[in-house]
């Protein structure tokens, strides 16, 4: 599938099949949706421009590369997408923070933004949005939605675990915007929880279940 990219990593699986665990306690849980984050990072930012540069090593002067000058800002959905922001930090220090809350309006059932807050230069950062569960997809398209009002450069999506319906959702509304994932699920139930999933992820990270 273009633009859908599964990471089957065997650290990333391992720590996913923990994750998934109902015995897994809050402290654990919310160590492993930062821990894979982190790692999922690596394969969000793989294409990344570089740039050669000569560094001055104790010994001699050595041709090596660096990021060419690229600016990232990770904006997690509120609030579960809060769990996977340090783990990116780890990787990207430099990048800078937005926020989005939305909720879902009880008669029309779509997502509603009641909070939005960017760093001032989001213009100039690449955008990673992040959020652990990836079910109906209305909240990932409607974030990707209000993300494209404040930047017209590259927005990736990148959740632990996705359901079918939620990929085609965002792929027919926004196909130019690659999703990244630690797995794709079976389904959706009758009450929209990802089947097998892990239950709700926001209850799970703040020990609200």
């Amino acid at each position: 599938m273009e633009n859908f990219t599964v990471m089957d990593h065997p650290l990333i699986q391992h720590k996913l099949s923990i994750l998934r665990d109902e015995r897994t306690g809050v402290k654990q849980f919310r160590e492993l949706v930062s821990e894979i984050a982190m790692l999922m990072t690596y394969e969000a930012t793989r294409d990344f421009p570089l740039v050669d540069v000569d560094v001055k090593t104790p010994v001699a002067v050595a041709k090596c590369r660096q990021i060419a000058g690229r600016k990232v800002a990770i904006v997690p959905i509120l609030r579960a997408g809060l769990g996977m922001v340090d783990g990116v930090l780890e990787i990207i220090p430099s990048a800078k923070v937005g926020h989005i809350g939305l909720y879902r309006d009880p008669d029309t059932l779509e997502p509603v933004e009641y909070y939005c807050k960017m760093p001032s230069d989001i213009k100039e950062r690449e955008v990673i949005i992040v959020d652990p569960m990836l079910a109906t997809g209305g909240s990932a398209a409607a974030a990707i939605h209000f993300m494209k009002g404040y930047t017209d450069r590259s927005i990736k999506l990148m959740c632990l675990i996705a359901a079918p319906e939620g990929v085609k959702r965002v792929h027919d509304e926004y196909p130019d915007v690659p999703i990244f994932v630690a797995a794709l699920d079976e389904k959706l139930n009758e009450h929209g929880y990802i089947v097998p999933g892990l239950g709700d992820a926001g209850d799970r990270i703040f020990g609200t279940k």
